[in-house]
């Protein structure tokens, strides 16, 4: 019987120390599972994470290449802008046109300008910058041509009126041409039309004979051709203000009764151009003209002993006949 209470007792330890085993096994199971489940949750949330921050990176770099390329569009619009506007300039530089050599070449030079600019416009077309920097020269170079257009609207009307005045002008010259006895008036027509450009007036044109005595210090005025030694002329060069400046040779060409230049001697000396022609002069002086109303008085003489009749006088200066009288001798 204690045998079999000891197998008994044997075989419940067995199966108790075996219950004991596997609960023991299921409990480090349990342990291993939860160890793994914890790492499994660990991993989880890294892989959220990651995912998280890789799709954050995804989302700034879609919005920075989106921004990238608006942006790129916006430079190009502005590029092709920049073009029209260089191109419409540059038709505008075209259709300025003027007879001033000097503001003719500007307007050259700055349609060159505006070449090269349209040729950078084309090579930059995607720097912001450089488009930037293309605009403010094309709106620079607009301003100057406005003021082109200014100066060449000015010029224009100046040159229309005198246009039309000097025809004026030569119209009552060739109406008048050969009445000697209304040279003078038609003298002082002509001065007080060309007053406005650059060309100098000249008024009070006298002219008189005379002879000299006390070894040529005194003089007095004659009539008589046969004893006038030389003949006297003054005049006078008006106000100009925009006239040039500085030393002016004033030149009196004479004409004799018998249709003869009067002229010390006949040679290049003596030869002086005037209204695109040529002839010889009597006397001549230089005046140092301050654009202000100055006096002159030159003394005329010639070759040939002088004649009774009707002479006529003419004062030139820079190449334009600006007054004119005439003289009688006895």
């Amino acid at each position: 019987m204690l045998s079999e209470k000891l197998s008994l007792s044997a075989y419940v330890f067995i199966l108790i120390l075996r219950e004991l085993t596997i609960c023991i096994m299921e409990e480090n199971a349990q342990n291993e599972n939860r160890k793994k489940s914890g790492l499994l949750w660990i991993l989880i949330a890294l892989l959220a994470i990651t995912n998280g921050v890789t799709f954050w990176m995804y989302w700034q770099e879609k919005n920075k290449a989106a921004n990238e390329i608006v942006v790129k569009e916006q430079v190009i619009v502005e590029r092709d802008n920049v073009k029209s506007d260089l191109l419409q300039l540059q038709k505008d530089f075209d259709n300025l046109q003027t007879n001033d050599k000097t503001l003719q070449a500007e307007i050259e030079a700055k349609k060159a300008e505006i070449a090269q600019l349209l040729v950078d416009a084309e090579k930059h077309k995607g720097d912001a910058y450089i488009i930037s920097k293309l605009r403010k020269e094309s709106e620079t170079l607009r301003q100057i041509m406005r003021g082109y257009v200014r100066t060449i609207d000015s010029l224009g009307t100046l040159n229309k009126t005198l246009i039309v005045e000097k025809d004026n002008v030569l119209k009552e010259l060739d109406s008048e041409k050969g009445k000697t006895t209304t040279l003078s008036k038609e003298k002082e027509v002509l001065s007080a039309t060309i007053q406005k450009g650059s060309i100098l007036s000249c008024s009070n044109v006298m002219a008189k004979g005379v002879k000299f005595k006390s070894g040529g210090k005194k003089e007095t005025e004659t009539t008589k051709a046969s004893r006038v030694q030389k003949i006297k002329v003054s005049f006078t060069l008006g106000e100009n203000k925009i006239a040039r400046a500085g030393e002016k040779t004033v030149f009196v060409r004479i004409v004799t009764p018998d249709g003869k230049e009067m002229a010390k001697n006949y040679d290049d000396n003596y030869r002086f151009t005037f209204d695109k022609s040529s002839g010889y002069f009597a006397g001549k002086q230089a005046l140092n003209y301050a654009n202000v109303e100055i006096s002159g008085v030159t003394y005329c003489e010639g070759k040939e002993p002088l004649v009774p009749g009707n002479y006529i006088i003419e004062v030139s200066c820079d190449g334009v006949i600006i007054g004119g009288t005439s003289l009688r001798l006895d």
